[in-house]
């Protein structure tokens, strides 16, 4: 166990989440030279008071005080950006380093990444309701990402989404896996990571693994 030294990974995540922390210290339990700590904002319930952007104010405030602690780079780990649209994460990003001069990126900007370097059909595999879940199709389409198969569960409360049984998601992930190339789970608040890195002969992406591996990419620059 790393109590200091080493470089730090800041992590903002929404306040009714109970997967990113356990998942961005379980992804490095094994990594000594790498200490993560985290800030919440209010994302709770079903019910979100900024549906078309970020609550700038309270992503500010998490990361002004993850600044305190002098990170190496501040996460917001959050799948927001795919609904919304990734300009906001990216306004977000320059908002944070320009308050905090730490370098930001964010869980969007990482599929983004992903999906630049190897345009893939996805597979798509979340908790959402039918019209979240339509316009996370609808902006990804937009962006040309193909979904060639999806598969959700009807869910609004964020909370609820984090209690999602095992075998329920295994069966999603049996539904989509054959009719894709790679298996996304878009929320991370979603227990995916449960399947590891593959199933069904299928790669995984899950927006939280994602987001940690885009925050120790961007420390390693």
């Amino acid at each position: 166990m790393r109590l200091s030294g080493g470089r730090v990974l800041a992590t903002i995540t929404p306040s009714g989440n109970t997967v990113v922390e356990a998942v961005t210290q379980a992804l490095l339990r094994d990594r000594a030279d790498v200490l993560p700590i985290f800030s919440r904002i209010p994302v709770h319930g079903g019910r979100d008071p900024f549906p078309d952007g970020y609550d700038l104010e309270g992503m500010l405030r998490a990361a002004e005080l993850l600044s305190h602690a002098r990170p190496d780079v501040i996460l917001w780990n959050g799948s927001k950006g795919g609904v919304i649209g990734l300009h906001h994460d990216r306004d977000l990003c320059a908002r944070i380093t320009a308050a905090t001069g730490i370098p930001a990126t964010t869980s969007g900007l990482a599929l983004e990444a992903a999906m630049e370097r190897r345009p893939v059909r996805l597979g798509l595999v979340t908790p959402y309701d039918d019209a979240y879940q339509r316009r996370l199709l609808d902006a990804f389409a937009a962006r040309g990402w193909l979904v060639s198969a999806e598969d959700h569960l009807g869910l609004r409360d964020n909370l609820s989404y984090a209690a999602v049984p095992r075998a329920t998601i295994e069966a999603q992930a049996g539904r989509v896996a054959p009719h894709c190339d790679v298996l996304l789970g878009w929320c991370t608040n979603f227990p995916l990571p449960l399947l590891g890195p593959d199933f069904g002969g299928r790669p995984v992406w899950d927006a939280t693994v994602l987001g940690v591996e885009a925050g120790l990419a961007t420390m390693a620059r």
